[in-house]
């Protein structure tokens, strides 16, 4: 049956959810598009149409697709409730829903039979829960996680088109600046402050994403923790993270150590892996963020045994953060709404 949708945010992601919609086909009856300020704009050659969300006009919308700003002023927080209140069922990308109580935080791959608990509102998770999760789901699945330990290096899209747009010209800069220099002589630091992020992102690594915790670890390290456990309804897990942004653009790798909590070896877990939905298992080869870049799956590789630990492995996972890791995960909660109704 043909729904009539809205995307709320054109950003990087909601761009992203308006490709996706068309790729896949989604029985659209009508689209509607809301942003902060009406316009036109073009993706892929197609013009749309962009309405102001202050006009509040939200009649006769089923499925409505957050892309994902959150805090005090964000889009869900002032305007989700009144498109439940039409009767429209909130996907929501943004971090303000994901732990409330009686909201299901969705990973299809891993716990799509919540999805019909909810009460109008459904929440994405965050990108790098949703990759690690999808790699993991199905290893949880057969032999149970004990502990998972998670060190992720995250693009520069993560933070939006600004913070990418951020790495770009940082780089073109020092290329620039460089450009009648020997190696010897490089100046590898930019001559102004930051454009987004707190530090230099061009060849760069920064070990904060997210506000510190009174912990010490960051927002972003916490919701990995939070939100791993509400997705597979276990809170046993021990989980720890380090969070990482990386001179890329789009892909997040993530390098996992789990213990499980059953007996397991290399090729029951192989297996749990070819038969994880999602997931692309490549046994002799690695996954780099350029391959994942424009795809759907949550790639891993090198998954390996720790031979001091019993029942303790290592995967490598990279996953396109802006489309599995946002866009196309809404769009699949999306889907199975449809089928469900």
């Amino acid at each position: 049956m043909k729904k009539n949708v809205a995307v709320i945010g054109v950003g990087a992601v909601g761009v992203e959810i308006l490709k996706i919609l068309e790729e896949r086909d989604f029985p659209i009856a009508n689209l509607r598009i809301f942003a902060r300020a009406a316009r036109k704009i073009e993706i892929n050659g197609a013009s749309y149409k962009v309405e102001a969300i202050s006009d509040e006009n939200f009649d006769n919308i089923d499925i409505a697709l957050f892309a994902g700003t959150e805090g005090a002023k964000g889009a869900s927080l002032q305007y989700a409730h009144k498109f439940i209140e039409k009767g429209a069922v909130v996907i929501d990308n943004g971090n303000d829903f994901r732990l409330k109580k009686n909201v299901p935080l969705i990973v299809p791959e891993v716990n799509k039979d919540k999805i019909s608990t909810h009460k109008g509102l459904i929440a994405n998770p965050n990108c790098t829960t949703i990759q690690a999760v999808t790699a993991l789901g199905g290893i949880y699945k057969r032999s149970g996680l004990a502990s998972f330990i998670l060190t992720s290096f995250q693009a520069a899209s993560g933070a939006g088109k600004k913070a990418a747009e951020s790495l770009w010209n940082e780089t073109t800069a020092l290329v620039e600046n460089n450009k009648n220099v020997c190696f010897e002589r490089l100046d590898k630091k930019i001559d102004k402050a930051p454009e987004y992020f707190n530090s230099q992102i061009a060849f760069n690594v920064n070990p904060q994403i997210g506000s510190f915790l009174d912990s010490g670890f960051t927002g972003e390290e916490q919701k990995v923790v939070d939100e791993s456990r509400k997705i597979l309804g276990d809170d046993s897990i021990k989980i720890s993270a380090t969070c990482v942004r990386v001179p890329v653009f789009i892909s997040h790798s993530e390098a996992i150590y789990f213990t499980t909590k059953k007996d397991a070896d290399i090729v029951g877990l192989e297996k749990a892996l070819n038969e994880s939905a999602g997931v692309k298992y490549l046994k002799d080869s690695l996954c780099l963020p350029l391959d994942a870049e424009g795809t759907d799956e949550v790639f891993v590789s090198r998954l390996r045994q720790d031979p001091f630990c019993r029942n303790s492995f290592w995967l490598w996972c990279v996953a396109d953060n802006l489309r599995k890791g946002a866009a196309l995960n809404a769009v699949q909660i999306a889907e199975n709404l449809t089928v469900q109704n």
